[in-house]
């Protein structure tokens, strides 16, 4: 099942505004913030990357998959905006660097 846009823009507005991007993917949308995948929406539902972070933050969370094949996420409360930021900010720094652009 994919995601609809509704949840997207809904999860979007609970985001810091301007700092957050997505990229859709396959009927999902992968989340970046400050251009660093932290997570994604799958079947309405947005889960994070599992960090040091993110697991101290959210030690009840329950572990996720996303899709079939891939790695347990931890599944976010999404009515708590300023959780949401403190989460994020909390990750940035435990999440890979983007992988450079090939050039063409």
């Amino acid at each position: 099942m994919a995601s609809s846009k509704e949840y997207l823009e809904f999860v979007l507005g609970q985001l810091p505004a301007g700092e957050v991007t997505f990229r859709p993917m396959m009927g999902e949308y992968m989340i970046y913030y400050r251009d660093k995948i932290v997570g994604g929406i799958y079947d309405d539902r947005f889960l994070v990357k599992q960090t040091a972070a993110s697991k101290r933050l959210m030690p009840e969370a329950p572990l996720e998959l996303p899709y079939e094949g891939a790695k347990e996420m931890l599944l976010a409360d999404i009515d708590d905006r300023e959780f949401l930021s403190v989460l994020l900010e909390a990750m940035y720094p435990e999440l890979p660097a983007p992988k450079p652009k090939k050039k063409k």
